[in-house]
């Protein structure tokens, strides 16, 4: 049966429309499909520092004694020990320790707040200051706790800010170590690779490593400073005193062989 030309048009217009609609969707399915761009994730490790492990315990006012603060310096309560930052003193730990780690919680309550824990003083240098019964402080490695507006109040006095920091720096006074890098522009202080204090009025966790001759500092969950090559490698743990209020609301310790 002969069909009309404009019926044939139409079917030849069809069967060229499939066959291109064919033609295309095969050169889709040619090309590689492009992954969906996905944000970019910063996965931190974090210490997890389970401080309720066997071996941890509690120090308490027991565990203390008093070097060269005044009566009402230190004081205990309920959410913690407190500390009034007068006179620039220590309270130092009943006893001697050698390799140790602890958890320290801290919180300043004041802008500006200075405040630290010596590790491994000697005991010369806190028979002295007991003797004397005058402010100063010890003879060990100390464990910065600064507050960030320290920075400013030495701008304000006019003073320089790149000898220290305020993330936890951690420097031999009066005793032999090696500061771990970053350094301070003297090389003294072992300066922080990562900015992660929290101002005053904030709780902080430091947990501190003292062992072998090093000490290294993790704060808030990641390691950021220490030193090596310490001599001695033992000797009283103290908290300081210096010119500001400050609490800790929980010092844990455990002793390691």
């Amino acid at each position: 049966m002969n069909l009309p030309i404009h019926h044939c048009n139409l079917r030849l217009g069809a069967h060229i429309f499939i066959a291109s609609l064919a033609l295309l969707r095969a050169s889709f399915a040619d090309e590689p499909t492009k992954p969906t761009a996905q944000p970019k994730v910063q996965n931190t490790i974090r210490a997890f520092i389970d401080d309720e492990a066997p071996g941890w315990r509690n120090l308490g006012s027991a565990d203390f004694a008093k070097v060269n603060s005044a009566d009402d310096t230190w004081s205990w309560h309920e959410d913690g020990l407190h500390c009034t930052g007068q006179p620039v003193s220590v309270l130092r730990t009943a006893k001697e320790y050698g390799n140790v780690e602890m958890v320290v919680e801290w919180s300043h309550q004041k802008s500006a707040g200075n405040s630290g824990v010596f590790m491994w003083t000697t005991p010369a240098s806190i028979e002295k200051l007991t003797t004397d019964a005058k402010p100063g402080l010890p003879k060990g490695i100390e464990v910065q706790i600064l507050d960030h507006g320290y920075t400013e109040l030495m701008k304000s006095r006019g003073q320089k800010t790149d000898w220290f920091g305020t993330n936890g720096d951690v420097f031999a006074v009066g005793v032999q170590m090696t500061p771990f890098p970053p350094l301070s522009p003297d090389g003294r202080r072992s300066f922080p690779r990562k900015h992660l204090s929290k101002g005053h009025g904030e709780w902080n966790h430091y947990y501190i490593r003292a062992i072998n001759g090093e000490v290294r500092l993790w704060v808030n969950g990641e390691e950021v400073s220490g030193g090596s090559a310490i001599e001695p490698p033992k000797g009283y743990i103290c908290l300081e005193s210096e010119g500001s209020p400050i609490i800790f609301r929980k010092l844990r310790i455990r002793e390691l062989p």
